[in-house]
């Protein structure tokens, strides 16, 4: 892990390529991300433009990490939540390619993002991820309690239910 390197993404043409190619990649091996099997690079393209032209407003961060100029894995912080909950954040897609997979790159993006939410005056953030092959045992590792499962929440990209877990976890300083 020693050469990657985090950093925020911003909407460009070769960023919406870079992670539509990962997200076909990463739903076409079973990921559960909300999209199905087989996944057009149109519907990818579509996807990513509109959540980076989020970012670019300020309504979330997108975290790349690089293995040089290769976009290797990402995670989404969501930050424009309800009035009503200006002291939350969410985790949201959280990727990794196949390749880089074990290599600690998903712990050190989630830890980024607890930084970010930190800094954005956030102290809880929530996240979900799918009971089949989701990433449970990575936000366990990293002080995620796990809340509750909702069964037959999804279909997962090949077909099928799949539960979802939900969990929370305290960070950075309580609202006052």
């Amino acid at each position: 892990m020693s050469n990657i390197k985090i950093k925020p993404l911003s909407s460009t043409p070769e960023t919406i390529i870079a992670l539509s190619d990962m997200l076909i990649e990463v739903v076409a091996n079973g990921g559960s991300v909300g999209f199905m099997h087989p996944l057009s690079p149109a519907e990818a393209n579509s996807f990513w433009t509109s959540c980076l032209a989020a970012a670019d407003r300020g309504e979330r961060i997108i975290l790349g990490a690089f293995d040089g100029n290769e976009v290797v894995a990402t995670v989404t912080l969501l930050l424009n939540l309800p009035p009503n909950q200006p002291h939350r954040a969410e985790i949201a897609k959280m990727m990794t390619r196949i390749n880089y997979r074990g290599k600690g790159i998903a712990k050190a993006l989630l830890q980024a993002a607890e930084r970010l939410a930190v800094e954005h005056g956030r102290s809880l953030l929530v996240l979900d991820t799918a009971q089949d092959e989701g990433a449970s045992g990575l936000y366990e590792k990293q002080g995620f309690t796990l809340t509750g499962i909702i069964p037959d929440y999804a279909l997962k990209p090949h077909g099928g239910l799949t539960a979802t877990m939900i969990y929370w976890k305290r960070i950075g300083p309580g609202i006052v």
